[in-house]
């Protein structure tokens, strides 16, 4: 059996690229089931879009292969976080001033191997 690969890709997710890396750099390398577990457990609030995204790598693999797949072989091959588009607003203070907030995004892609 040759090797099956896929994706997912998530866009737009209202967190910073570093906040997502730190919690990415923990799963990468790993089996599915085993990162399933380690997001569960981890503090963090981009663990649950990290999680929804890997599930959907996974999903996207049982649709490629048509035969039953275990998930202590599928491995996450890839993880990573890009940059995405910064929001950005503003904040009234005294006297007509006004200072900026900037709320970053980010790009998830997360790409398994069977």
């Amino acid at each position: 059996m040759n090797k099956i690969k896929s994706q997912a890709i998530a866009k737009y997710i209202r967190t910073s690229q570093h906040k997502s890396r730190r919690v990415l750099q923990q799963i990468q390398g790993k089996n599915y089931s085993d990162a399933i577990l380690i997001l569960k457990f981890m503090p963090y609030r981009v663990c649950k879009t990290i999680s929804k995204t890997l599930e959907s790598a996974f999903n996207n693999i049982k649709n490629i292969s048509k035969e039953n797949i275990d998930k202590k072989k599928v491995k996450i091959i890839d993880a990573y976080a890009n940059k995405g588009p910064v929001l950005k607003r503003f904040q009234p203070r005294a006297q007509g001033r006004a200072f900026p907030i900037k709320k970053p995004t980010c790009h998830i892609v997360i790409k398994l191997e069977v």
